[in-house]
């Protein structure tokens, strides 16, 4: 393949050479952050040549944008067993949309998606079949009945999911002015999404 370098160790796949740049770029943002990591500091320390990280990646937000996705299996597994002390289908829904508004953007890795400008990225990874299937994985995985609730084939959690991934990006990208509350924005979430899970339906005013 032509390696150069690498610290006296070359890659046997391109698949590997990747991940070790990404690897080396991981190490960079915990040393120095963001704003203070180049792709010269990543090449440097995967023990290559800028040309080198170039033939793997175009530039630097691509090295970015494959350290963040590298942490999604991390943050769904987090996702999934924070959703699991929730017992109605109703409630591990709404909950998942607070999750995952509220703490992607302070995400180690995945934020960098929205730090480094690559919000469009972000939302097109999220809302596209994969994204979805991704999601409903999640969900499968909530101890609670969903067929229960109507949610009865993977098309039905599929859709759904999509359904719960469309409203965590709205809230992330179009907050609610003034900003709401976790609770304030669980208690909406809940009246609108909860009814259609089995949930108590939303009090609505009585006519004259």
């Amino acid at each position: 393949m032509g390696h150069h370098g690498w610290q006296g160790n070359p890659p046997g796949t391109e698949d590997e050479a990747r991940r070790r740049i990404v690897e080396a770029a991981t190490v960079c943002l915990d040393r120095a952050g963001l704003a203070k990591t180049s792709l010269s500091d990543v090449a440097a320390e995967a023990g290559v040549t800028r040309q080198t990280v170039y033939r793997y990646f175009p530039g630097l937000k691509d090295i970015l944008r494959a350290v963040a996705l590298a942490g999604v299996e991390e943050f769904a597994g987090r996702m999934a067993r924070h959703l699991a002390s929730f017992g109605s289908a109703a409630e591990a829904a709404v909950e998942s949309v607070v999750f995952a508004a509220r703490t992607v953007p302070d995400e180690r890795y995945l934020g960098l998606l929205l730090k480094a400008g690559e919000a469009d990225f972000f939302t097109v990874g999220v809302i596209s079949p994969e994204g979805f299937s991704f999601g409903a994985r999640i969900l499968r995985d909530v101890p609670v009945d969903w067929a229960e609730v109507g949610v009865k084939t993977d098309d039905d959690l599929q859709g759904l999911a999509e359904v719960l991934m469309r409203l965590f990006i709205s809230f992330l990208q179009y907050p609610t002015t003034p900003a709401l509350t976790d609770d304030g924005l669980r208690a909406l979430v809940r009246r609108w999404i909860g009814p259609a899970l089995g949930g108590r339906p939303p009090v609505l005013p009585s006519g004259p």
